[in-house]
């Protein structure tokens, strides 16, 4: 008897419904079809809230596969304004809701007492919550002709002692990298994927898979047939559409994109 490798998951970050709530998020994967729901915790109460994202967990019956801590600057005073205490309570959330991801920004440079001990503060957290927390890769900050590296102890965790990585497809794309190199060079340090798109452009666009010139296609081939075990997240930016019905087109095709080419 031959063992099929089961399919990867593919769900749905609430961010990509914004300005649309927490709670548009769940049911539109819902409804579109999605697996499952990473929680962008941000600025809306709700995402910040355990018995209420367990409540649109159950009601939808979408389970929550990671929980993004709030590392934004717009979230700079979400959960207080202690780093290490945002990802204290990232992993409560997680445990409670039945998530296996954590995904966190690495530290702004002038963040410089958590920025000292990130790489190390990460693997103590793994150790004494038992959850994954999976570093996400940045980009430089431009301006014109101008470069600023805003990130300690750098924007591309592939560099770093982590023990767990998030890969953004549009965040490579800022930063001018190959993400199928980069997924090479993480190996089985690779645990969790935003997939989108981006044109290369010093903004982060977070395009449908596709629509831009990342190789998003060969991305998701590859590490399919590399033997991933983690998590699909579409993190996509539908801000721009001009209605509901416009948002649900770009969602539909971002879950189509990536089911098609991350299928064993």
């Amino acid at each position: 008897m031959v063992d099929v490798p089961a399919p990867i998951r593919v769900s749905l970050s609430t961010s990509s419904v914004y300005p649309g709530s927490t709670a548009s998020g769940f049911e539109a994967a819902a409804r579109l079809g999605y697996d499952g729901v990473e929680v962008m915790v941000g600025i809306d109460d709700v995402s910040a809230d355990i018995t209420a994202i367990k409540a649109l967990s159950s009601f939808h019956g979408m389970p929550v596969v990671s929980v993004h801590a709030p590392c934004l600057l717009v979230t700079q005073r979400v959960w207080g304004s202690d780093p290490w205490d945002k990802l204290h309570r990232s992993a409560e959330m997680a445990h409670e809701v039945g998530a296996s991801v954590i995904v966190v920004h690495p530290p702004f440079r002038w963040q410089r007492d958590y920025a000292r001990t990130f790489v190390d503060g990460i693997a103590d957290l793994e150790a004494q919550h038992g959850i994954t927390y999976a570093v996400e890769n940045m980009y430089p900050w431009r301006t014109g002709k101008r470069e600023f590296q805003a990130y300690a102890p750098g924007w591309d965790p592939v560099d770093e002692d982590y023990a767990h990585v998030t890969l953004d497809l549009s965040h490579s794309s800022t930063a001018g990298s190959d993400p199928v190199e980069m997924a090479r060079t993480a190996g089985d340090r690779l645990a969790h994927v935003h997939i989108a798109d981006g044109s290369g452009s010093a903004k982060d666009e977070h395009l449908v898979p596709g629509r831009g010139t990342q190789r998003c296609r060969e991305f998701l081939e590859t590490v399919a047939a590399s033997g991933f075990a983690g998590e699909i997240v579409v993190e996509i930016n539908t801000r721009k559409a001009k209605d509901q019905a416009e948002r649900e087109v770009d969602l539909v095709e971002a879950l189509e994109f990536t089911r098609q080419h991350s299928a064993h």
